[in-house]
């Protein structure tokens, strides 16, 4: 008998797949659990939502407590002509005097200078000295020497140096008159609308001038620079050139610093037309008061005297203390 040979079936590539994938869809529908074993859906809605898991909203954060001035508070005698006490947590003026009179800002000028050069420039980067400053103040730098930013910084808000602030306005991306432009856009975007700069350290000029309100606007928005704060809490520090050839011993001339518990800074100045000027922090009982007096016969004194009478004549309280139902 003669064997039949079957035909062979050939199959495209095509069908193949197909069939495999018939094959795994059956296999996965195998191994799937019964309808509603496991789970049973619910229709979700607004009101079915609400009444299982009722929306709470985020508790907000408490404001902070606010000063207020103790009845009876004895009245202050200044010669100063423009002051302003502020609360920096919660932005209460505590004590104000022609806060708004434009003045002389002497070398409290240099708060912006720092402000405008860390804008642009790391602390490590270095400058070199093009202009020797011999007026006012200074650190004794050398035309020529390089030193690192943050040594010039220590210069200038330390020392209060002028040919420290004039060697970081000289050298700032176009030139000096590029500087005191940044410095009056930096003036603008600080909302500081009755303030104006000529130059880098604070001579005496028509059209350089400040206000007490002002220049607590600047040094409150400084002091949230941590490099700013360290620096013009500092009383005294030897800083050198970036070859170790020269060095300069410079010696912080808020001489409140370290009498003062809790005073920190910020910046002196003073000119014959300016008078003496002080701006200090001072942290005390868990608060924070920014203290500004301009065109004072005695800046430090009375500085003392408002900082006795602020802690003395006022409470911190919560809001809810005040305005029940809060």
């Amino acid at each position: 008998m003669v064997k039949k040979k079957l035909p062979r079936v050939k199959f495209s590539s095509a069908i193949l797949i197909k069939i495999l994938q018939i094959g795994l869809f059956t296999l996965t529908l195998s191994l799937m659990p019964a309808p509603n074993k496991y789970f049973k859906a619910v229709p979700v809605t607004v009101e079915s939502y609400q009444k299982e898991e009722p929306l709470v909203p985020e508790r907000l954060s408490e404001p902070p407590p606010v000063p207020v001035k103790v009845p009876n508070a004895i009245d202050l005698s200044l010669t100063a002509q423009g002051v302003l006490v502020k609360d920096l947590e919660s932005g209460v003026v505590m004590y104000a005097k022609n806060e708004k009179q434009t003045l002389f800002p002497a070398s409290t000028t240099k708060i912006m200078t720092a402000l405008v050069i860390l804008d642009k420039f790391a602390l490590d980067d270095v400058l070199s000295v093009k202009t020797v400053i011999t007026s006012g103040r200074i650190m004794n730098l050398t035309s020529g020497e390089e030193l690192t930013v943050e040594a010039l910084l220590y210069g200038t808000l330390v020392h209060s140096a002028n040919d420290a602030a004039y060697t970081l306005a000289e050298n700032y991306p176009g030139g000096y008159d590029a500087f005191i432009d940044a410095m009056n856009r930096k003036a603008v975007e600080l909302n500081l609308t009755d303030t104006h700069f000529t130059n880098p350290v604070g001579f005496d000029d028509a059209n350089h001038y400040s206000t007490a309100e002002d220049l607590a606007k600047l040094a409150g928005y400084a002091l949230d620079n941590k490099v700013i704060a360290k620096i013009v809490a500092t009383r005294g520090i030897t800083v050198s050139d970036v070859s170790y050839l020269y060095f300069h011993d410079l010696k912080n001339v808020n001489i409140l610093l370290g009498r003062i518990a809790g005073l920190s800074g910020v910046k002196t100045g003073f000119t014959e037309n300016a008078g003496e000027i002080l701006i200090s922090e001072v942290k005390k009982n868990g608060h924070s008061v920014l203290f500004v007096v301009l065109k004072s016969a005695d800046r430090f004194g009375e500085t003392v005297q408002l900082i006795d009478w602020v802690f003395n004549n006022f409470n911190w309280v919560s809001l809810a203390q005040i305005t029940p139902g809060i």
